[in-house]
């Protein structure tokens, strides 16, 4: 878990990540966001509304983290959505994500 959160860290400096709720549903609409990231303590409206959204345009979503650490990961408060925007980042954190379920 500590090295998919360096990597968002790593993310939001390159500028490959957006984070909050209006920023991560404007870059779903506009179809930038490549995966979504949802923090396991996100309110149920919040999972609710996203999950329909990446739903609706075929956009992969993965329920991981808490928002304390989400957010401390990219220099952030309490964070509860990340849209990861670029293609080859989205799938380096995909094998961390792996790695981290699989060995559960």
């Amino acid at each position: 878990m500590k090295k998919l959160l360096s990597m968002l860290g790593i993310g939001r400096k390159a500028g490959l990540i957006i984070s909050g709720e209006m920023g991560c549903i404007q870059s779903l609409k506009e179809r930038k966001s490549k995966l979504l990231i949802i923090a396991s303590d996100a309110s149920d409206n919040t999972k609710s509304k996203f999950q329909s959204i990446c739903n609706q345009k075929n956009i992969r979503y993965l329920e991981i983290g808490q928002k304390v650490e989400l957010g401390e990961s990219i220099g952030k408060g309490l964070t509860s959505v990340i849209s990861v925007n670029d293609e080859a980042f989205s799938k380096a954190l995909l094998k961390i994500i792996d790695k981290i379920t699989t060995c559960k």
